[in-house]
């Protein structure tokens, strides 16, 4: 039991970064100007496929359905 608990932490700090990073990145989309455009759309083919992914899991933990 003491292994599930550190493997449930470690799946949440990763979602945790994931989220961070992708407001970084694509914050532009939302309305989040934090970096510059360049280095936005340098990074952004690295993250183009998770995009949709990203946006379901934050809107799903935010509990923001139908927006």
């Amino acid at each position: 039991m003491t292994g599930y608990e550190f493997a449930r932490h470690a799946i949440e700090t990763r979602a945790a970064l994931e989220n961070l990073f992708m407001v970084v990145v694509v914050g532009d989309m939302i309305g989040v100007p934090v970096i510059p455009p360049y280095y936005s759309l340098r990074l952004l083919p690295l993250v183009t496929p998770d995009i949709v992914r990203w946006k379901r899991r934050v809107l799903h933990d935010h509990h923001l359905h139908g927006v």
